[in-house]
């Protein structure tokens, strides 16, 4: 297989425009037609979600995260696939389509009042308060035997994943303290679900709380009823937390990564009162802190209280995080720098000509692939020294003067404005595990034009790409005949915009990313981020 450069895509006719694009939903599943043969072994449905309307009226939404949530559905049967997609029907849809115009505001897109009430009604629904957004267009997990569409507010909605209707909308606030939650929970083999998110603590101070969800319960009540904090991670700084997307967990261990993109909290309380504001508005960059790694005990819960820093960076995503002889090892993809990447995922942005795109994205942060160790054993005599011993990485964690422990990371994968992203594994046997392989999309200065597969160990990379064809996360499935950590296979929506027949399921080999199947369908698809296989 070709190495990440050796044939850079660039993209000319601009076609990735048309995963930018409104579309409709489907009544009725369609059939895919089929070439190459669906392995025996899926049987079940490829669930994704991501923006499918774009504009309301003649209103846009101006940000990638903005567009309402669509879910889509692949089926396998016997061999045959079918694909059938629904908007997820929240609050934040179901009224903007009702009153034709956005209601509620989006990640960087202000709802004004109502244009036809009078100006006193006008001028005191701006003091109401911010109304938070339901739309769930980021991710979809199981809680208990129930299937859950979210975001990162306090709102999840339930669904149901055979027909895709929407069933209810629940507020986590009822039952636990935090104001949102990621869209990245690890989910234990016994579907213990964890999450992160931030909340306030007493004295309006700031805090991070690692929330468990049990997994079905014997009286068949809702676990979600039964969340509890399990520990709680300090803020830096008091009125502004950090923007948290995801978190790593090992067996015995989590990790929190506090980045210096920072969430003004006095802005976003006053964002809402008078001005045209938006999430987007409340997202500040603190310049000095660089990088805070902090760890806490999984059973029973504790912050262990070391501090542990690094140089600037960007984060969304964890890929694995493990133990190994007394270290912590936390594989992450990075952005260099304080600055935040969401600046560079405007619409206007990402709809702009090739030339355009890639403009943009050279002021952009620079991704990259990389590892950090945490040595759990620290005595303060160990000053000025590597405290990492593990003989196979280049990471290093030196204790300073004042007690702190500097982390410097080893590079796993770097290629100028090629980004290693939406990562995935084999989670369910190596989640939290020593492990070999992550499979991503690759973005190609932020179009996603390609799947990539990594060895951790040797840094070797795959690829699969084809002209003018657009890509999502892939995700892997056990071949349940296998026995390496890579025998299964990858399920990605491709959009192939000038195609006959523009969306298809791609299926490749894990092993060395060949095709084995796809499915194609006559309708084009919008991006998606994402999203899980169901057995």
């Amino acid at each position: 297989m070709p190495s990440l450069f050796d044939n850079r895509f660039e993209h000319p006719a601009g076609g990735y425009k048309k995963i930018f694009e409104t579309c409709e939903e489907l009544a009725e599943p369609i059939p895919a037609t089929v070439t190459g043969r669906i392995p025996s072994f899926l049987r079940g449905s490829l669930l994704r979600l991501g923006p499918g309307l774009f504009e309301v009226g003649d209103e846009p939404f101006y940000h990638l995260f903005d567009g309402q949530a669509l879910m889509h559905k692949f089926d396998f049967k016997n061999g045959q696939v079918t694909y059938v997609r629904k908007f997820v029907k929240t609050d934040a849809y179901v009224r903007a389509i009702t009153e034709k115009r956005v209601v509620i505001t989006e990640f960087g897109t202000f709802a004004y009042p109502d244009p036809c009430k009078n100006i006193f009604s006008r001028f005191f629904s701006y003091f109401k308060g911010v109304e938070v957004t339901d739309n769930c267009l980021v991710n979809v997990y199981p809680i208990g035997e129930d299937f859950y569409a979210v975001t990162e507010t306090n709102y999840l909605t339930k669904v149901n994943t055979d027909t895709l209707e929407t069933l209810k909308k629940v507020d986590m606030c009822n039952y636990v303290n935090i104001n949102g939650m990621t869209a990245h929970p690890h989910i234990e083999r016994d579907g213990t679900v964890y999450n992160i998110g931030n909340c306030m603590g007493k004295g309006a101070s700031l805090a991070y709380n690692i929330v468990k969800i049990p997994p079905t319960q014997k009286d068949k009540s809702d676990p979600i009823e039964k969340s509890k904090v399990v520990v709680q991670f300090p803020s830096a700084e008091r009125f502004k937390p950090a923007y948290v997307h995801s978190f790593g967990m090992s067996d015995n261990y989590f990790v929190f990564v506090e980045t210096p993109v920072k969430i003004n909290l006095l802005k976003f309380l006053s964002a809402w009162s008078i001005r045209g504001s938006n999430y987007m508005d409340c997202f500040e960059s603190n310049e000095s802190q660089g990088t805070l790694f902090h760890i806490a005990k999984k059973d029973p819960g504790e912050y262990i209280d070391h501090k542990f820093k690094g140089a600037a960076i960007g984060m969304f995503h964890h890929i694995n995080t493990y133990e190994d002889q007394g270290f912590i090892v936390t594989d992450v993809c990075g952005w260099k720098g304080f600055e935040f990447v969401y600046n560079y995922l405007w619409l206007a942005n990402l709809r702009a000509n090739w030339e355009e795109v890639k403009k943009a994205a050279m002021m952009a942060p620079q991704p990259e692939v990389r590892r950090y160790v945490i040595p759990l054993d620290i005595h303060k005599e160990e000053q000025g020294k590597n405290l990492v011993s593990l003989p196979y990485t280049t990471a290093t964690a030196v204790m300073n003067a004042d007690g702190t422990i500097w982390l410097e990371p080893e590079v796993l994968f770097s290629g100028p404005r090629q980004a290693f992203e939406f990562p995935q594994i084999n989670y369910g046997k190596y989640g939290g595990k020593n492990y070999t392989y992550a499979y991503a999309l690759g973005l190609n200065h932020f179009i996603p034009d390609r799947i990539c597969k990594l060895n951790v160990r040797t840094k070797e990379t795959w690829v699969w790409q084809e002209p003018d064809s657009y890509p999502s996360e892939p995700l892997f499935v056990q071949n349940p005949d296998g026995v390496d950590e890579d025998d299964g296979v990858l399920l990605t929506i491709v959009v192939a915009p000038g195609a006959q027949r523009p969306g298809y399921l791609l299926i490749l080999n894990a092993k060395d990313l060949s095709e084995i199947a796809r499915a194609e369908v006559e309708c084009t698809m919008p991006v998606t981020f994402h999203g899980m296989y169901k057995p």
